[in-house]
């Protein structure tokens, strides 16, 4: 499972999708927007993704499945207005054993964050506001 959207996403969702039976571990990550970025303080974010954005994503999961001894994996991105809180990244592997599930977890968000474009715009408390390459 790999998907860009612009509704809610949760963690505990996502385990379930990839929860089995054969897992002796799942493992998730929740992406949360903080209330902080190099000493300033975020209001809100703004995420926009490029046309391309959910196919790169669902090449990542292939990717990630296929290098680990994994049952199954699950990523999604957010996009649109997100409030400090809000989870704009989550991600889950299933795995027979508990360092394939944790490695494959890390990679689905480290290589999220490295390939698919999508851009934050950040809005801060006095008034600036910043465009982040990537999320």
């Amino acid at each position: 499972m790999a998907n860009v959207v612009s509704d809610p996403i949760d963690a505990l969702v996502l385990a379930e999708h990839v929860d089995d039976p054969a897992a002796g571990a799942v493992v998730t990550f929740s992406g949360d927007v903080r209330d902080h970025d190099h000493g300033r303080t975020v209001l809100r974010l703004d995420y926009e993704a490029h046309p391309t954005a959910a196919d790169l994503l669902a090449e990542v999961a292939a990717d990630v499945a296929a290098r680990f001894d994994v049952i199954a994996v699950a990523v999604v991105h957010r996009v649109g207005p997100l409030e400090i809180g809000d989870c704009a990244l989550a991600a889950a592997a299933s795995a027979a054993h508990r360092g394939d599930a944790f490695a494959a977890c890390q990679a689905l968000v480290d290589e999220t964050k490295a390939r698919i474009p999508v851009w934050k715009h950040q809005y801060f408390a006095d008034g600036t506001d910043e465009w982040v390459n990537c999320a």
